[in-house]
């Protein structure tokens, strides 16, 4: 093809494009990042945030502030950061009710607040089942004191959540569907002002990650009954399962960090870099130890798969939970 003036002309500002973005990457970030955590603080994903957000700081150059937009079960929030111009200075710390959310959305027929393919996994830093907490006064000493009185009188015992869906609502689903009981569900903003509620009297229990109620525990302000998942937890050694007290319950809250899908490669790279960074970081994995959930890092591409089949598994617990307004 001839080269005219008009092809020249074209080609030079293809080529200054490409020089003038790779040079803003190559000099990324030039001013603070905001990382959002869809809760209110005290929950896990805000234990996880701050400690997480310092060291990225260090690594990165450049303030990484935390701004927390709660409300939805997490959804406002992950739906701002889903949203968010793809330039790097937008990240979410997310937690696990992020594959719930989406699939909540189909069965209610309400308008998605975003689509899981909106955003792209960076880094996942702490994966706990979550622990049953109730008063430390409360008459249940285990999970089957729990589970039994549950079924003498349904629907009085109650217990909060960080809103319809989310991960303190979906494992005490799980509870109820499997043991045949049924208990009253109390949304709040988070798992902050939830907990909060439990101490001053306002609900019975909570299932929450242990961070969350571990200094608590500790107070001895609360007592814990028992926890979703598999063997001993590092934070509550003496802690026993739901299996292993002969209940078919188990569930997992993960925290992790992901970023709007379209963000250019370079950038993601270097956030994915600062992101590991942090997870290595002595003083975060102190930090996030002491609140209870010790660093369970995964880098971006095995932290993707482990997404997609935890969406796989919440899609078939929202059916069985059916809708919720």
């Amino acid at each position: 093809m001839k080269n005219t003036p008009r092809h020249s002309a074209l080609l030079a500002g293809l080529l200054l494009c490409a020089a003038t973005l790779a040079g803003a990457q190559g000099t990324w970030p030039t001013r603070s990042i905001t990382m959002i955590v869809p809760f209110p603080p005290g929950g896990l994903a805000d234990l996880v945030a701050r400690p997480v957000a310092e060291a990225m700081s260090r690594d990165l150059g450049q303030p990484v502030v935390i701004e927390n937009r709660a409300g939805a079960g997490g959804g406002i929030g992950m739906s701002v950061a889903a949203k968010a111009k793809p330039d790097g200075y937008t990240i979410l710390m997310a937690l696990s009710s992020l594959t719930v959310i989406p699939e909540a959305d189909v069965l209610l027929g309400r308008p998605a607040m975003f689509a899981l393919q909106d955003l792209r996994p960076i880094a996942r830093y702490t994966a706990d089942p979550t622990v049953l907490a109730v008063r430390a006064e409360s008459p249940w000493k285990t999970a089957q004191d729990f589970v039994n009185d549950a079924k003498k009188r349904p629907g009085a015992i109650n217990y909060g959540s960080s809103g319809n869906y989310g991960t303190m609502h979906v494992p005490m689903e799980i509870l109820a569907q499997n043991t045949g009981t049924k208990l009253t569900h109390i949304p709040f903003t988070g798992a902050g002002p939830a907990v909060v509620a439990l101490l001053g009297g306002q609900i019975d229990a909570v299932s929450s990650g242990p961070a969350t109620v571990l200094q608590h525990v500790r107070a001895g302000k609360l007592r814990v009954l028992g926890h979703w998942g598999n063997g001993k937890l590092t934070a509550m050694p003496e802690l026993t399962s739901l299996k292993d007290a002969g209940i078919n319950a188990e569930y997992a809250q993960w925290s992790g960090m992901f970023i709007p899908a379209a963000t250019p490669e370079p950038i993601a790279q270097r956030l994915r870099t600062a992101a590991r960074f942090a997870a290595q970081d002595a003083r975060v994995k102190e930090v996030i130890l002491a609140a209870g959930s010790p660093v369970m890092y995964q880098d971006s591409a095995d932290f993707e798969k482990y997404v997609q089949a935890d969406a796989k598994r919440m899609a078939e617990v929202v059916k069985k939970m059916g809708k919720i307004e």
